[in-house]
């Protein structure tokens, strides 16, 4: 596997607090789960990159199985229970800041300056430029 994609992969100590909370662990009701590690991966590496399903590396596993399990544990509300319960003593491993911004008009900001005037444009008072 490329190290341009493990380097979103969960690590031991991670994994070792996430591993009996999941669904499909030995000792569990239900079939046995075939990797959840390998698939938790799968799932933090499409979040962290932002890349559709079909952009999965096939080293995680086919897509479209890893797409399907992860709306069966959203419909049984797996997600929900994990984040509760890891909610509790945050790690901020994987703590993300969003730096998108909407640069404003100064005058929407509340800027005092020149040209307010509505009815002219900057450029200055050629005839095809006026707002009527």
């Amino acid at each position: 596997m490329s190290a341009s994609h493990r380097r979103h992969d969960m690590s031991d100590r991670v994994w070792e607090r996430l591993e009996p909370l999941l669904p499909g662990g030995a000792g569990k009701v239900g079939r046995p789960a075939f990797d959840n590690r390998l698939f938790l991966n799968a799932v933090f590496w499409i979040l962290r990159t932002g890349a559709p399903w079909r952009d999965l590396p096939p080293d995680y596993g086919d897509w479209k199985n890893t797409h399907r399990r992860f709306c069966r544990w959203r419909d049984r509300d797996v997600w929900g229970k994990l984040l509760d319960e890891v909610i509790e003593e945050p790690d901020f491993e994987w703590l993300m800041i969003d730096s998108s911004h909407v640069k404003v008009h100064p005058d929407a900001a509340g800027a005092v300056g020149g040209n307010q005037d509505m009815a002219r444009t900057k450029g200055g008072s050629i005839p095809s430029c006026i707002w009527r």
